[in-house]
């Protein structure tokens, strides 16, 4: 099986791979171009935990083929941080207790972001319907809604 040329952007940089025509974006980041951040929880597109964005729009990496990517703006959770700066959500995530074991931690701080360049004013209801499709298997969403709520608020007071 021949391999494939794609050409795209991730996070901002101008990217080129070859890959199996069957491999999945999640493998061909974690793989080939080093971005373990996004991690795999399923498999199946059920769990969130490869959560990326392209053209701004969340997606499970998992049922993403790589060869998708061509021309395509790629998000990964590597991309969110602006060097030694955290964004306003990975802060809060950390000063709330927001995570344990950190695997569905990157799936969620991707949609809850995608959430919020969308709606930058969620209620609670929203934010747990957007990010209904992410599973945490260690504590519960309760410090995952409160974060992402404290997130957005404090956002609009620094856009005053």
């Amino acid at each position: 099986m021949s391999k494939m040329h794609v050409t795209t952007s991730i996070n901002g940089e101008p990217m080129e791979f070859l890959c199996d025509p069957s491999a999945s974006m999640l493998d061909v980041l974690r793989g080939p171009l080093g971005l373990t951040g996004t991690k795999e929880g399923c498999g199946t597109g059920d769990c969130g935990a490869c959560s990326i964005t392209v053209d701004g729009r969340l997606v499970c990496s998992c049922l993403m083929l790589a060869a998708e990517a061509e021309g395509h703006e790629i998000a990964t959770i590597e991309g969110m941080a602006h060097g030694e700066t955290l964004h306003p959500l990975q802060q809060k995530f950390l000063e709330m207790a927001a995570l344990q074991c950190g695997i569905c931690t990157p799936g969620v701080l991707m949609a809850a972001r995608s959430l919020l360049e969308k709606n930058p004013d969620p209620t609670e209801h929203e934010v747990r319907f957007y990010l209904a499709g992410n599973l945490c298997r260690c504590t519960g969403y309760d410090k995952i809604v409160r974060a992402v709520m404290e997130t957005a608020a404090d956002m609009r007071e620094a856009a005053r």
